[in-house]
């Protein structure tokens, strides 16, 4: 036994001494790969393997190979047949025609020197002990070298040019993983580890090195966000310059590392013409609410309020906001009843991004897109617990408060606390015609969004929201009571009451080991009630929703060809009373689609369709096509075309005719919704996108026509007679022409420059013949320009932000029969508007703004048609086309916790 015993230890040692020899000989080794996808990510590793490596990790975030070797096998031998394989890499660089008969989707960005040892992070790495980090002088040489110290390195060497230290130390005490994690945490980004913001920032200004979001990040901060080109996935997003599909973060569509950004840009990826808009770019106007986030954007009109109801509109390539498809969350948002109020009910802090497309969206999204799709992102994404309080003040007695809060539970939930009161108490009448330029009232806005992410370890992601309004609103002559009738008092008034609830859900599932194959179900129910007066006229409504949309993705083959199949549904139940008509309907829409998806190198063609089959509009087939063209690696073309239908809600869309004495009259046409038929519109495009350099700096003109050609159409003719509304169906055409150019530059370090130029053309048949749709300029321009100081300054910087819109001459209704006195011009002036802000950051927790709207306090005269007599046949306040406010002015005050 003693003898069996002795045999069993000696054989047992001399296994694990076998073993720790073994473990040993093993050498780690890690460089540079240049890859793009998770076909990518199999063809490194395998070749690897192939080569002798005993193992092989490839992270497509990081762009690094970790490797392990034994024996004679050098790693050299390895990188050299992954070059073989068709990837560069810091020792050798992959043949062109080897490269180019890669799949589309392995296509990663190559580096423009001809020699591989110019490449990014190559920098001619000559040890195992040389590693790639970042800095900019002598005191960053000082630091990173007594970083690597303190976390045990025997020496340090760092050489500036070529971004690089040496290290020696002893394995057994410490690690080079432990050393750059140190120096990551002193303010240095290194090929292991990146450097917070926070620590970057408070770097003296001769240490601010130029960061670059693809150097070396081998645990990038990744968003769980669906946006709007993507139909309901659960992608990591952020940015467009630097991205990567990766097998082992499970994405649908792509990785894209947060990093510095232009605060509106174009992805040059995405097929259609797609503008995301990041919440910095919202920061450069008061953005109250939605209505108010694209002041300093371009290819977003907004119409001034409405003299009597406050309301403002969007209007995309020359047509009103109710043919764009405005998307929550990218659920069904602005809609229904909530069409002429709704913008007021998104509030700008909660705002994270925006998504807007321009022309035909995909046919994921649903069938109601005409003109394009602006879907919002609500806050929901933080790496730690943070709260933000937003103090703002105009001058003329408006004041409102947000409270945001956003904290991650654990490793996988986060929520989000959304909190908004807002309240106007001034009577501002800048014009003198006893009307309130504004009406007063109150709003509370609360939500909650609860997130779960799990995508790497089971494939499960889903994100659940709650939302409450309550929205009161006075407005009319001064003195008007509310309290009190319409009937017991003289004074004109209107009110408006809106109670609001939504419930939603969005689920996705990512197949495990196919991360191009995932699941996702969004469900949502909407609740909207509103009872109003206008003088003696009462509007109410209230509407139900429901809303469905399940949605599968997958590839045939490779990632070159994705498609995206599913059903939606859709259930509106609308209960409206006018004056005392009562109109009542309900809406059911099963629907079916599928979208391909074909990704070239220099091109990518979406092509979608979807049928539903709406009960009362019947069968609607709904095809849309986007196609990309890389002419150049700056150049880019893009085409599209695309059907859409809807059914108008007459009475909620128009509502800022209702304060005047016109009579409504609807003009029946054996249709099913009111007696009229639905809406049908195709819509064509192109687009020209072209960067280059300006003063050294990157610069980008995008230039774009649409057409929109309406198939069917209900019109709203104001034209008949100044006391007649009347709504009809389209006999003839009706066609609108948009044209943009756009050029977005830099000239000067933090000075940016956007300068825009847009035509409209657009016309419709109406019974007395083809006219110029009202209240549409042919003419616009745009100048945005932004500075600030510089950013990295530990004592805060200043912002400067100013907006001109120029607006040509527009045609207005038709008022020749009324008595001379109330008759409006057949053309309305010119006009300029100017928008200022200046802002001071104090540190990253504490902002101030002040800023001036209408500084060239330009002002519609006779907003209002017969003022004096609100009750008489020629009231109308519905004909404003320009401000009715002068100058105003406002104070903000932002603090994060």
């Amino acid at each position: 036994m003693k003898s069996y015993i002795t045999r069993t230890f000696l054989g047992t040692f001399l296994l694990l001494l076998s073993i720790s020899l073994s473990a040993q000989n093993l050498t780690k080794h890690q460089f540079m790969v240049k890859g793009n996808c998770g076909m990518c990510k199999e063809r490194i590793e395998n070749t690897a393997k192939k080569a002798g490596a005993k193992s092989a990790v490839y992270s497509i975030d990081s762009q690094m190979l970790s490797l392990e070797t034994k024996g004679n096998i050098s790693a050299d031998q390895i990188l050299s047949k992954v070059a073989e394989a068709g990837h560069d890499n810091e020792k050798f660089k992959a043949d062109d025609d080897v490269y180019k008969n890669l799949p589309a989707c392995c296509h990663y960005e190559r580096a423009s020197q001809s020699s591989v040892s110019e490449m990014p992070h190559s920098d001619h790495k000559k040890s195992e002990n040389e590693f790639f980090v970042k800095g900019n002088c002598g005191s960053c040489k000082a630091r990173i070298e007594k970083a690597a110290q303190d976390a045990g390195a025997d020496s340090a060497e760092w050489n500036a040019e070529k971004q690089s230290v040496t290290l020696h130390f002893d394995s057994s005490k410490t690690s080079a993983d432990k050393i750059l994690k140190k120096i990551a945490e002193v303010g240095h980004d290194n090929e292991m580890y990146k450097t917070t913001d926070e620590v970057y920032k408070k770097l003296p200004g001769c240490c601010l090195y130029d960061r670059d979001i693809a150097f070396g990040e081998t645990n990038p901060k990744v968003h769980f966000e669906e946006t709007a080109n993507n139909g309901n996935h659960f992608n990591h997003n952020d940015s467009e310059d630097h991205t990567a599909n990766s097998g082992k973060e499970k994405s649908i569509e792509q990785v894209n590392i947060t990093g510095s950004k232009a605060a509106t840009s174009i992805n040059k990826k995405d097929a259609g013409l797609v503008f995301n808009i990041d919440k910095k770019e919202l920061l450069k106007a008061a953005c109250c609410n939605l209505s108010e986030s694209f002041e300093t954007n371009a290819t977003v009109d907004v119409s001034f309020s409405n003299a009597v109801t406050g309301t403002k509109q969007l209007k995309m390539l020359g047509l009103d906001q109710k043919y764009t498809s405005l998307t929550k969350e990218l659920l069904p948002e602005i809609r229904g009843l909530a069409s002429a109020y709704g913008l007021n009910f998104i509030p700008g802090r909660w705002i994270e991004s925006i998504q807007l497309t321009k022309g035909g969206s995909t046919v994921t999204n649903g069938y109601e897109s005409i003109t394009g799709q602006i879907n919002t992102e609500l806050i929901k994404h933080s790496e730690k617990s943070e709260t933000s309080l937003n103090l703002f003040a105009d001058f003329n007695g408006r004041a409102e408060a947000n409270i945001t809060h956003v904290e991650p539970i654990n490793d996988h939930w986060t929520q989000t606390f959304l909190l908004h009161g807002n309240g106007t108490f001034g009577d501002t009448d800048m014009n003198n015609d006893s009307f309130l330029d504004r009406p007063k009232g109150t709003q509370l806005n609360t939500a909650y969004l609860l997130n779960f992410n799990d995508l790497e370890r089971s494939g499960f992601g889903s994100h659940f929201g709650i939302n409450f309004i309550k929205d009161e609103r006075t407005a009319g002559q001064i003195g008007f009571d509310k309290k009190i009738s319409q009937s017991q008092q003289n004074l004109y008034g209107v009110g408006i009451d809106i109670s609001r609830f939504q419930v939603w859900n969005k689920t996705g599932y990512v197949f495990k080991g196919k991360p191009y194959q995932s699941l996702g179900w969004m469900n949502q129910y909407t609740y909207h009630q509103q009872d109003s007066f206008f003088g003696m006229r009462n509007y109410s409504g209230n509407q139900h929703t429901y809303y469905s949309n399940l949605i599968f993705e997958s590839i045939i083959g490779n990632t070159n060809h994705k498609y995206k199949a599913g059903a939606s549904f859709l259930y509106d139940g609308y209960d409206e009373t006018y004056l005392t008509n009562r109109f009542k309907r309900t809406e059911t829409v099963p629907g079916i689609f599928a979208e391909y998806t074909l990704t070239g190198l220099k091109y990518t063609l979406v092509a979608g369709a979807r049928a539903d089959f709406h009960n009362l509009a019947g069968t609607q087939f709904t095809p849309r096509l986007n196609f990309k063209y890389d002419l150049t690696s700056q150049t880019i073309l893009r085409l599209s075309a695309g059907r859409g239908f809807r059914t108008a809600n007459i009475f909620a869309e128009n509502q800022q005719y209702f304060a005047s004495n016109r009579n409504i009259q609807i003009a029946q046409n054996n249709g099913s919704i009111y007696g009229l038929k639905p809406e049908i519109a195709w819509n064509y495009g192109a687009s020209l996108q072209q960067e280059f350099k300006v003063f050294g700096r990157k610069s980008t003109v995008v230039a774009d026509f649409f057409r929109t050609d309406f198939q069917d159409q209900v019109v709203v003719d104001l034209d008949r007679s100044p006391q007649q509304l009347t709504f009809y169906n389209l006999d003839g055409k009706s066609f609108a022409n948009s044209f943009q150019t756009q050029w977005d530059f830099t000239p000067l370090k933090n000075f940016e420059v956007r300068l825009a130029y847009k035509y409209y053309d657009v016309q419709a048949d109406y019974m007395e013949g083809r006219r110029q749709v009202p209240f549409m300029a042919k003419h616009r321009g745009f100048v945005n320009l932004a500075y600030s100081t510089n950013k990295n300054a530990k004592e805060g910087f200043w912002s400067f932000d100013t907006t001109l819109n120029l607006v040509g001459k527009q045609r207005l209704p038709i008022t020749s029969t009324n008595p001379a006195e109330f008759q409006i011009p057949a053309y309305s002036e010119s006009y300029a508007v100017l928008n200022a802000q200046i802002s001071r950051n104090f540190n990253k927790k504490i902002r101030a703004y002040l800023g001036g709207e209408n500084l060239t306090s330009y002002s519609q005269k006779n907003a209002i048609v017969d003022f004096r007599n609100p009750f008489g046949n020629y009231f109308d306040g519905g004909m404003v086309y320009a401000p009715i406010m002068k100058a105003n002015f406002y104070v903000g005050f932002d603090v994060t916790f």
